[in-house]
Order: structure tokens, then sequence, then C-alpha cells
């Protein structure tokens, strides 16, 4: 098998060089020797590690890193999700081509290449306008949002399946477009005790997402409310069709607000990004 990844790694460098690729993405755990990581003068190399995997220094040294979440995904899945959490952090950019190499971990060998151009592959990214998606302001913030919806909808709560929405920047007019179903369980707590940034805020948030209703989170990662009912929705002739109630919502309050909203459907796992009242991207749960 290190053989196999020897030769496609070797053969995305060149084709990477004879189409002017921005850059080659692949996950690192998928390397099969560390000195074939080197510094390229003609693009550049993003490594992708899984829930906050150390690398080696000689790979820091010659690569960008881009961590994502440990959950299992598709082949596609994997791309989505790098090429999205590329794109807030700023590394990529509409017209930059990338060269993607992708595999299943447990079989340890890498057998799927991709080539991109960010902003047309509507198979990756849905929304053609990648530039709203990249003014989210926090995106170490919009990371961990990504991140805690994708574990959600892999693992579930207590052997239960999870659907919730998170509603994140535009707080203040997202408040006034959206009413409380419950009490606010966040009320009276400081500031950094509900910033999402707050690792011992990550369980909490995975409890309270059995609640009905939406999260609103101000652009900082500081969480408003949970419980919250959208109000805002589209007409039924705005929205793509075969979306369910709380995509509508999503739909709906993005639409007339600067915020992003990142949905888990209950039914099938799948995680949803909207913006402007689009799905920016749909990251598919693979099937068991």
């Amino acid at each position: 098998m290190k053989t196999m990844n020897k030769m496609m790694l070797e053969f995305a460098f060149q084709m990477a060089k004879n189409i002017e690729a921005k850059a080659v993405l692949l996950y690192a755990d998928m390397v099969p020797d560390q000195h074939l990581i080197r510094s390229m003068e003609d693009f550049q190399i993003i490594l992708v590690t899984r829930g906050g995997e150390e690398l080696p220094d000689h790979y820091q040294e010659c690569a960008t890193i881009l961590d994502v979440p440990d959950v299992n995904l598709t082949r596609i899945g994997q791309v989505k999700i790098a090429i999205t959490k590329g794109i807030v952090m700023g590394l990529f950019k509409k017209g930059d081509r990338i060269v993607c190499l992708s595999g299943v971990p447990r079989f340890e060998y890498l057998d799927s290449l991709f080539v991109l151009d960010v902003g047309k592959e509507f198979e990756i990214l849905t929304s053609e306008d990648i530039s709203d998606i990249t003014e989210v302001g926090y995106p170490e913030v919009f990371g961990t949002l990504l991140t805690i919806a994708l574990e959600l909808a892999a693992q579930g709560r207590e052997g239960r399946k999870v659907g919730t929405i998170f509603v994140l920047g535009d707080h203040e007019k997202v408040m006034q477009l959206s009413r409380q179903m419950i009490i606010n369980p966040f009320m009276g707590y400081k500031e950094e005790e509900r910033n999402i940034l707050n690792t011992d805020l990550k369980e909490t948030i995975k409890e309270l997402s059995a609640i009905d209703g939406a999260f609103v989170l101000q652009n900082n990662g500081v969480v408003v409310t949970a419980g919250r009912h959208l109000s805002a929705a589209l007409e039924s002739k705005d929205f793509p069709q075969g979306l369910g109630s709380r995509h509508i919502a999503a739909a709906g309050i993005t639409s007339i607000t600067d915020a992003v909203a990142i949905v888990i459907s209950e039914s099938t796992g799948t995680v949803s990004v909207f913006k402007n009242g689009n799905i920016f991207v749909r990251i598919e749960k693979p099937t068991e």
C-alpha cells in the first residue's frame, strides 16, 4: 500500500505543477513517507489533520496545517470539510485550482484524486459566491461550531439521532426575528463561560441540542441563547425543494440577516451550511 500511496502522491505533485494549481490538499495520516512532503515553490501543500492530531516538526515546516473533526466521512465529505474550512480561514479563494487526495483511513491507502476549481465545483460547494462566507469574522469560531455539528451528526446523543440549528453572527437582528421557546439556559453566565471556544462548553451544547429550536451565537462565539424559534421564513417558491422545517428556517433567517446557519438533519445526519438564504455546502453522513 505504501508503494501505491507514494505513486499517487508523486502523480498529484506533478499534476499540480502542470496545471498551475494553488495547492495540493491531503490528509496527514495518509502520507506514506514524511520525506515525500517537502517545500514546493510551484504550489502550497495543505496537510489535513483530524481532531488536533500532532505532527512532526518536519511537516509543520513545509506545509500548512488544516485541522478537521475526527469523524467518519465519505471521500467527497473529506474534501468538502477541508475546502470549506480552508475558505473560511482565507487559505482558498474563488478561482483557485486545488488538487485533492483522499482515501479510507482504515484501509491506509489513497484511492481518489480530485482537481477542483473553487467556486465552480457545485458537487463540493453548492454556492458559486464564496465571498460572503469569508466574512464570518472569526474563522476559529466557525470551525469549532462546524466540528460540533459534524460530531453530533455522526454520533448523535446517548444513542439518539440529533437535529438542530446553530445561527452564528448578526445576533441582535436574529433575536429580533425569533422568539424564545424555553427559559434561556445561558442567561446569567459570564461571556467566557458561554463561549463556544471554551472546551468545557462542548458537552453542554451537545446536551442542549436535543431541545427544539435554534442556538444563537455572536460572531465571536458567545452563545446568546438556545431553544429559539426562528420566525423568519422564505416563501415556499424561494427555497430549494425537499428541505425540512429546520432547513427552511435556516434559509429564511440567513436571507434577511448577515448570519450563517449550520443545520443538522435529524433524519439523514447531513450537515448543511446556509448563507444568504442558500446552501453553501452540504456534508453527507456516510452510510455505515
